[in-house]
């Protein structure tokens, strides 16, 4: 499980397709200085294995077909920035919220709009998505644990700060650029129990309370 604080920004520093994936050598520094083999990691967003790497250098992840279908990550080229988070260890801090590292789509970056030191980026959400997505709720993308400041039918505008600016690759995003979309698993949870719930009888419903 992962929080949405995005620890660093890792570059592509080697790509190779294979007959079943895409394999991804990524330069880090903070997140590379205490791996292990197997480990999960926060690729902007999509939960990978950590299948090599060297301490404090860089690591590799394989992406499998259903990765590169899913995601944008097989699009990357060497020198693409992505954004990094490792595991979040049980006696760890919480700082924002529950993220799986499930890709559920991918977005598109609409308009983006600087006001004062602060930014406002709008998303276009694929089509089915917005009904799991509340105003000053969470939503995830790219990785980034973010909070919703407006929702206006399939466009969601979240407000961001100089820090998250200038620490995950937001900074380089241009309208029409994709970004990866995790929705509040806890509103997929809601769905889920509503649609199992038996539909009251009508006639249960309008028998008065004893």
């Amino acid at each position: 499980m992962f929080t949405g604080i995005v620890e660093e920004t890792g570059e592509i520093r080697d790509r190779e397709a294979t007959s079943d994936g895409v394999r991804l050598r990524i330069g880090a520094d903070e997140v590379a200085s205490d791996l292990a083999h197997g480990a999960s990691i926060s690729v902007s967003g999509v939960c990978l294995t950590v299948e090599r790497f060297e301490r404090d250098a860089w690591f590799e992840v394989f992406l499998a077909d259903e990765t590169v279908e899913r995601t944008y990550l097989g699009d990357l080229a060497v020198g693409d920035a992505v954004n990094l988070e490792r595991a979040m260890p049980a006696d760890g801090r919480f700082d924002g919220h529950v993220v799986q590292g499930h890709v559920d789509a991918v977005a598109t970056v609409g308009e983006i709009e600087s006001v004062g030191e602060d930014w406002y980026f709008e998303f276009e959400l694929p089509p089915g998505y917005a009904q799991y997505v509340v105003e000053k709720g969470s939503i995830t993308l790219d990785g980034i644990s973010l909070t919703v400041a407006a929702l206006d039918g399939d466009r969601v505008t979240v407000a961001i700060v100089p820090t998250t600016y200038d620490l995950t690759t937001l900074s380089a995003k241009d309208p029409g650029d994709p970004v990866h979309l995790e929705v509040d698993v806890l509103a997929k949870y809601v769905e889920s129990v509503l649609e199992a719930a038996p539909a009251a009888d009508e006639s249960e419903l309008a028998r008065p309370a004893k």
